[in-house]
């Protein structure tokens, strides 16, 4: 039988500043127990996904598609897009330009300098 484990809250920051303060900030954090990250353990976006580095507007767009649970259909009738379009869109084989970039944010509920 497997027991429940309780699992303890986690919080992390980022700190900004002088090197000198950073430092300071760093040896006060390891002599009140806190556990420090170094950057190289970070994992960058584009690693996940190697698309955001040639196709940012169009990962953008299939994101915030899914996030309002439309299909490319739906939004290609709210839109007056092509569905065609959309696709090729966020497939990264076509450019996205600034007056469809304002019609697909205006049914998104989003802001269309994100898609540019």
């Amino acid at each position: 039988m497997l027991a429940h484990t309780k699992k303890r809250p986690t919080e992390s920051i980022h700190l900004v500043g002088s090197p000198d303060v950073i430092s300071r900030l760093r040896k006060y954090a390891l002599k009140v127990g806190a556990g420090i990250i170094e950057a190289a353990d970070n994992i960058p976006a584009s690693d996940i996904s190697p698309e955001l580095d040639t196709n940012p507007g169009g990962v953008y767009l299939r994101g915030i598609r899914l996030r309002e649970e439309l299909t490319q259909e739906e939004l290609a009738k709210l839109t007056g897009i092509p569905r065609a379009n959309i696709s090729a869109i966020e497939h990264g084989k076509r450019p996205i330009g600034k007056e469809t970039a304002r019609k697909l944010a205006a049914v998104l509920h989003c802001d269309y300098r994100q898609f540019l």
